[in-house]
């Protein structure tokens, strides 16, 4: 193996550039990149308007890699200017002996080069680029592989246009695509509006991950050795509603937590006087009867502790006038001092009915779960979030499901976990293969991912937190814009968990995802002036003032901002919800 950089010889009259989409100008076009590694960014970029940039991950070293036809017997040569410390180019298969370069040393652009001969029957070798364990990301640009033609004068043509798209809903976040077959191509390019391109390699394919109740478009090109040909002819379709939607929530919410059942510091709120820019109103809390119980009480604050409390009857009518004006008032379940651990299945039953009990008698609209402390944690060998075995995870996924079941496509489920109960599984889940992690590392991740179909809102604490790792293997700290950037761009992008490629988190949509702050410094460690708040807002749903972090993608539609709590922000001025709505036109 031996790395340089350095220009490679010209190429002979007859020879050719034969990577297909080389720039990144197609997205990822013709290459495939382990555990979802690769992306591509408009900046920083070598050439054109478009490069790759990877990011390794656990056991990922971020390789992204094409196939390509080549002649035998012939010389080859290989090279791309890329950015990153310890970033590879080279090619495998060739025949003879493969061939790789490298650079150690992070910066400005390097050009890395590379030559080889095929073999005698060498008809397709596969070139690649990949960066190293536990390094940043990088990027590649201007990718070539240059030498003899194998088509010759009688290269492959571009293949036709594929004809008979139809686009048919299959769910309410998911639609089925088919097409007639194109002669000659090999693989087929899905476009679906602004998103990034998807290789298939059939005549049809199935797109999730989409919202309830919203129209795509979509069209199709075909792909073989000469390139992709021109799109089809577009395809529109409109998902139900239901499911895990929006729950008749607005474009951009705005969800609070309302101390109903105690008093502190902030003071107490009547129900009838919270201001209509929330929501969705959660009320703190309902509290199981002991640990293992499953039997969860609500109550409104006592007199004695909140002199200004309303009577029940005023607390219920209070409740329908703000569903009347288009709000949400859920039940929260659990908290700080509420733990709850649904150990049994007879806790997860009363846990059922006693919920139930609340939500009817107050005339709530759902579910909010604040699991918390030590609620939720994995047993010894449950590593697999896909299919939990832990007993307080597997109830409590059922026992939510029967909610759900119950209470039909219109109840709303939102969750509340703290970052160490989701981002950290990113690096640790539960005890690991081997023992001796902490059992609450990632241990909402099954929860969420069983019940993804249903949740309408996931808004992670990001307060009262640890640094945690975020996508671009880097350490992030609570406070400023940059923490809410990592912590929901993993939610949005998804990740390998405890580094496995093999077990990955798949992404949320963002109608699904709302950040969670505190509203003021007395509310939770963590505080974020209205200034940062806006510049995570502007990264994430327009790519502006995203600082040194570089997102995965760009989200108009996520969905807002979860605090703790109405009671805080109005001790603050109103600081809080004043920001959100000047921020969304409210």
């Amino acid at each position: 193996m031996a790395g340089f950089l350095a220009a490679g010889p010209p190429a002979a009259a007859a020879d050719a550039d034969l990577v297909r989409n080389g720039g990144f100008e197609a997205g990822l076009d013709g290459w495939s990149c382990s555990g979802g590694s690769g992306a591509t960014v408009t900046a920083p970029v070598h050439g054109g308007g478009s490069a790759l940039r990877a990011t390794p991950a656990g056991q990922d070293n971020a390789r992204c890699s094409q196939a390509v036809t080549v002649k035998p017997d012939s010389t080859y040569t290989l090279a791309a200017w890329v950015q990153g410390a310890y970033v590879y180019l080279g090619a495998s298969g060739t025949g003879t002996t493969d061939v790789s370069a490298w650079t150690q040393t992070p910066g400005a652009w390097k050009q890395l080069t590379t030559t080889f001969r095929t073999g005698p029957s060498t008809t397709s070798v596969t070139v690649y680029t990949h960066g190293w364990y536990g390094q940043p990301a990088h990027v590649t640009d201007d990718l070539t592989l240059v030498g003899p033609d194998p088509g010759g004068p009688g290269r492959p043509q571009l293949p036709a246009a594929p004809t008979g798209l139809t686009a048919s809903a299959t769910s309410s976040t998911s639609v089925a695509l088919s097409w007639s077959a194109v002669p000659g191509a090999t693989s087929y390019t899905v476009h679906r509006d602004g998103a990034a391109p998807v290789s298939v390699t059939s005549a049809s394919a199935t797109v999730t991950g989409l919202a309830a109740a919203t129209t795509y478009t979509f069209r199709v090109g075909a792909v073989n050795a000469a390139g992709t040909s021109p799109q089809s002819l577009p395809a529109s379709v409109t998902t139900p509603a239901g499911g895990g939607g929006g729950g008749g929530l607005p474009a951009h919410a705005l969800v609070g937590y309302l101390h109903a059942s105690f008093a502190n510091g902030s003071g107490y709120v009547r129900m009838a006087d919270v201001p209509a820019s929330w929501d969705v109103i959660n009320l703190a809390f309902g509290e199981p009867t002991s640990v293992t119980s499953g039997d969860i009480r609500f109550r409104l604050c006592p007199v004695a502790e909140c002199p200004n409390v309303e009577s029940a009857a005023e607390f219920k009518a209070a409740v329908k006038a703000k569903q009347a004006a288009g709000k949400k008032v859920l039940i929260s379940i659990g908290g700080q001092n509420g733990q709850v651990q649904l150990a049994s299945t007879a806790a997860r039953d009363t846990f059922v009915s006693s919920v139930g009990a609340i939500i009817d008698e107050y005339g709530l609209d759902g579910l909010d779960i604040d699991f918390e402390g030590h609620s939720l944690s994995l047993a010894t060998g449950d590593t697999d979030f896909r299919a939990p075995t832990t007993p307080v995870v597997v109830n409590l996924i059922a026992a939510v499901k029967t909610l759900k079941a119950r209470y039909g496509p219109d109840f709303l489920l939102t969750m509340a976990p703290e970052t160490f109960f989701v981002q950290l599984g990113y690096q640790y889940y539960g005890s690991g293969p081997w023992g001796g992690q902490d059992p609450r590392a990632g241990a909402y991740l099954p929860v969420i991912h069983a019940l993804r179909d249903d949740l309408t809102l996931l808004h992670v604490q990001d307060y009262n937190s640890g640094s945690i790792m975020g996508l671009d293997n880097q350490y992030h700290s609570m406070g400023g814009a940059d923490f809410h950037i990592a912590m929901t761009d993993m939610l949005l992008t998804g990740f390998p968990v405890a580094g496995n490629t093999a077990r990955v988190f798949p992404a949320l949509r963002p109608d699904q995802v709302a950040i969670g702050l505190p509203a003021t410094t007395g509310a939770g460690n963590g505080h974020t002036s209205p200034a940062e708040v806006n510049k995570a807002l502007n990264c994430l749903t327009k790519k502006t003032d995203c600082g040194t972090y570089r997102t995965h993608g760009t989200w108009p539609g996520l969905r807002g901002l979860m605090t703790w709590s109405i009671n805080w922000d109005r001790f603050g001025g109103w600081e809080f919800s004043r920001n959100f709505d000047a921020y969304f036109g409210g």
